[in-house]
């Protein structure tokens, strides 16, 4: 996960591994790109805005790199979608303030627990 907000991040960190699934954090896209590189996650949950680096930044780096353009990513933003630039093409989109449920349906249709 990666998202500059602490609250969000703590919060989704518990929920997702109440639900069984292991979570590594970073608080912006230069931190995340570190974190991908150290250890390569089965998806991510990126927030669109960040200082450092952005989601978009991010996402974009990650789609031209054929190392990590197969990992699903789940973009998160306050900014409606229509909003968020073309070239940005996430696995899905969440709207903040999001349901739980609808955090949890999206990484189900992409992982399993475990």
């Amino acid at each position: 996960m990666v998202d500059d907000e602490v609250g969000v991040t703590e919060a989704l960190q518990d929920l997702l591994s109440e639900e069984g699934f292991a979570v590594l954090t970073a608080r912006n896209g230069k931190d995340g790109l570190k974190r991908i590189a150290e250890k390569r996650p089965d998806l991510i949950l990126l927030d669109y805005m960040m200082p450092v680096m952005d989601g978009r930044e991010l996402l974009l780096a990650l789609q031209a790199d054929t190392a990590y353009r197969d990992i699903p990513v789940i973009l998160m933003s306050a900014m409606p979608r229509s909003s968020i630039p073309q070239d940005c093409k996430p696995a899905a989109f969440l709207r903040k303030p999001f349901e739980i449920d609808q955090l949890l349906a999206e990484v189900g249709r992409r992982l399993t627990p475990g």
